[in-house]
Parts: C-alpha cells; structure tokens; sequence
C-alpha cells in the first residue's frame, strides 16, 4: 500500500469530481491525503470530511478564487488577486503542506492544477504527477480554434507553467477531445474524461425533458428562452426554487442529478470539460453556454461543436432562436455521437498513469 498526497484547484466542481473519480478507485490499495481549497472542499467533505472513508482523509487549505463583477468574470480582480496569493500566501502554504511531506513520507503527489504541492513535492525530493485539464492549453495543437481563443491559450499555459514549473514530472490531461500534442510535448499522456463510478454503471435512456445546469449568474434572459422552448427542463444549480412554466428547479444530488443526465433528450448548462464529457459519455447532445470572459470553457465549446455534437453561445448573448434550432437537429446530434457514446472513459488510462508513476524510483533530487 502506497500513501499519496492529492490536492486540487478549488474553483467549482469539475476538479474536484475528476479527484474524487480517482480516489474512489485508488483508496482499497492506497492510503491517500487530500488537500482541497474552497468549492472542492465543500463537494468533498460529504464524501470524506467525518474520516470514516477508509484509507482516505481530507485537509482544508486555502486556494485561488475567481472574482466577479457584476455577475460576470472579472479577469482583472482575478489575475491581481492570483498575484496576491502568490506573493503573500503561497509559501506559506508550501511550507505547511512541506511539513506534512516531511511528517508522513507519502510515496507519490499528484496535483490537479495546484501551485502549492507541487512546490513542496520539489523541496522535498517527492515524484509527483499532474493530472488535469489544463494541460490542453499548453499541449495539444488548437490551430483550429478561432485566433483570440488560440491567443488566450498561449497566454494561459503561462500559467500551466507557473503552477508545474518546468518539467520533472509526469503530465496527464484529462479532455472530452484529444487533437494531435504539439512536437515539444510528446510526452504528456492524454486520457478521455475521468468519469465516476455513477455514470459508468448508469445505463443512458432517451426522455422526454431537459437537463440544465446553470451558475447563480446566469442572465435572466436565458432561463426565460428556457422556460419558452416546449420542452421540460430540470435546471440544478439554482437551488431548489418554485416551479416557473415547465421549468424545475431541484437542489444538487448527485445520484438524482446521474440519473437525469443519462435519461434527459439533450444538455443545456455551461461548458466546464468534466460535465460535457460526461454527457457526451452519454451520447446526450449539449447545447452549451459559456460566460464571455471564461475562454477556457469557449474552446471547450468550439470542440464540442467540431465534434458535431451540438452547439453554443456565450451565456451573455443567448438568443432564444439558437436554441431553436438547437432542439430541431437533436436527431443530426445523436448521429455524430454514436461512435463517441459510451467509449470516452478516461478512468482506467490516468489509473496506469498512477500506477507507473508509483513504480518509479521514491525520491528525486531536492531543490535547495
């Protein structure tokens, strides 16, 4: 039995989902150590917060935030404040979570877009690994996106960067789409979307109804088109609010909000990498709804819509007839998704990676 130390970014769910998909796996062999910020602790801690789930305990640290202005990503209040943490907050952390090392001598980390074990894996001589989603931004070749989103990508995997450093560890992307790696980073392992016992044990069905998942700062616009499209929508995120037209509104369950993934006709919700893999797992058709400022999620879009598996619009200029159209070709959806349904499981691929990783020599050199 090995021990492994896994932190995490805390920024809404998918992180987290991807982390608990994994430990879920690794905790009947291994004995693991979380360290989650923010949202990914809040998701974790029903799972594992009262340490009663064998082999498996979890640690709150502090984490980057977003920041929104007006309901909307400021990206300016959030690179100050990602400044800020790594200037006044950051080694102090690495420290602490350096003493944790130190103490525990675990054999193996692994960080999902994480600045501070990383850090503190190199001070000590620790393997580590990164499993994640942001290596898409630094790896793969998006010569087929539009140039602004190719201009952002190339400005982010500056901060892929920041977080890793420059090599000497091993790097897994998890993504939904794998286009060709560029030539310098051949050796990043590219794996399908990390997807959780529930969904692979789930048997998809064909409704009748909408699924929507949707972030407090949605326009109101938006759930108005929602609630005039003639279909029924089951909309998560929101909380559970009364009923408007055939707009439902139902608090977050996990095995509720499954269920209503693999038995809904099509997905409405914004275009975080975790959740479209898993409805397209599905074969379920998405029409996706990323924020203006979230470019990360756009070019999540943009495959989506390469794939011919659906369609989007920024949440900020929705308009009701897109949507429209969005409905009528459901059928032409399916059609693309047909070879992609069902064979997408990136699970058992960032498994091996785990797996290799751990039959790697058990220190490496330390950094002064």
């Amino acid at each position: 039995m090995a021990k492994i130390f896994y932190s995490m970014a805390g920024e809404g769910r998918g992180h987290a989902v991807r982390v608990r998909t994994l430990v879920e796996h690794l905790r009947h062999e291994h004995e693991l150590v979380l360290f989650a910020p923010n949202d990914a602790y809040e998701f974790l801690s029903n799972s594992y917060e009262d340490q009663r789930t064998e082999n498996v305990r979890l640690i709150r640290v502090d984490g980057l935030n977003f920041h929104y202005t007006g309901g909307k990503l400021d990206l300016f209040k959030s690179t100050a404040g990602a400044v800020w943490f790594a200037v006044r907050r950051l080694p102090e952390l690495v420290s602490v979570v350096r003493r944790h090392i130190e103490a525990e001598q675990p054999d193996l980390a692994i960080s999902d877009f994480d600045p501070i074990l990383p850090r503190a894996a190199r001070l000590t001589g620790l393997p580590w690994m990164s499993i994640d989603h942001q290596h898409v931004l630094m790896a793969y070749d998006l010569s087929s996106l539009p140039f602004l989103l190719r201009r952002y990508a190339w400005w982010m995997s500056w901060a892929v960067r920041w977080y890793y450093g420059w090599g000497g560890y091993t790097p897994v992307a998890s993504s939904f789409y794998s286009p060709p790696l560029k030539r310098r980073f051949q050796n990043v392992r590219q794996v399908g979307p990390l997807l959780r016992p529930e969904i692979v044990s789930t048997k998809p069905q064909s409704g009748d109804f909408l699924l929507s998942y949707l972030r407090s700062n949605t326009p109101p616009q938006v759930l108005e088109s929602l609630s005039q499209c003639g279909w029924p929508v089951r909309v998560y995120g929101l909380g559970n609010c009364s009923a408007v037209g055939q707009l439902s509104f139902h608090a977050i369950d996990e095995r509720r909000f499954v269920n209503d993934l693999a038995g809904c006709a099509g997905l409405f919700s914004a275009a975080g990498n975790q959740l479209l893999g898993e409805a397209l797992y599905f074969g379920k058709p998405v029409f996706a709804i990323p924020e203006e400022m979230h470019h990360e999620q756009q070019i999540n879009a943009h495959f989506l819509t390469q794939m011919g598996a659906g369609d989007w619009m920024t949440a900020e200029s929705f308009r009701a007839e897109r949507l429209d159209r969005f409905l009528n070709q459901l059928d032409d959806y399916r059609q693309h998704l047909a070879g992609v349904a069902g064979t997408i499981n990136g699970t058992p691929d960032a498994l091996d990676a785990i797996e290799r990783a751990l039959q790697k020599p058990s220190r490496l050199p330390m950094v002064a």
